[in-house]
């Protein structure tokens, strides 16, 4: 898959609407800082092991609102969803992940080690 490049419209909506969907409740945030929420490749936030019924909500919630960005921003630009939220997975990997948080950008969850960079998969390269 080729990688996405969003035009100047689109990394206004996306800085502006991607805040707003990152903004995360106690309950998320605590499961980022245990390891068992954590950033995907495919632009959304999943779970790295079985989530309490408020996690599943919190994070549910927040992917929401990332499809709507999503969904926003590829009407725009004449791109898919799925281009555009990979395109975000990408950045959220490289730049969102902190250290001990868990990732899953392939087929497993992992854990970032320090300040090791997070593997990015092919389709961010």
């Amino acid at each position: 898959m080729a990688r996405f490049v969003i035009g100047f419209a689109g990394l206004l909506l996306m800085a502006g609407g991607i805040a707003v969907a990152q903004s995360e409740d106690a309950v998320v945030a605590q499961a980022r800082a245990g390891g068992a929420v954590g950033e995907q490749a495919d632009g959304y936030l999943g779970f790295a092991s079985a989530p309490s019924t408020a996690v599943r909500q919190a994070v549910d919630a927040i992917n929401i609102k990332r499809r709507q960005i999503y969904t926003d921003i590829a009407g725009s630009q004449g791109a898919t969803v799925q281009e555009v939220a990979a395109a975000r997975g990408c950045d959220q990997l490289a730049k969102r992940v902190a250290p001990g948080e868990a990732y899953k950008s392939g087929a497993n969850w992992a854990v970032r080690q320090g300040n090791a960079p997070v593997p990015l998969p092919a389709v961010c390269k």
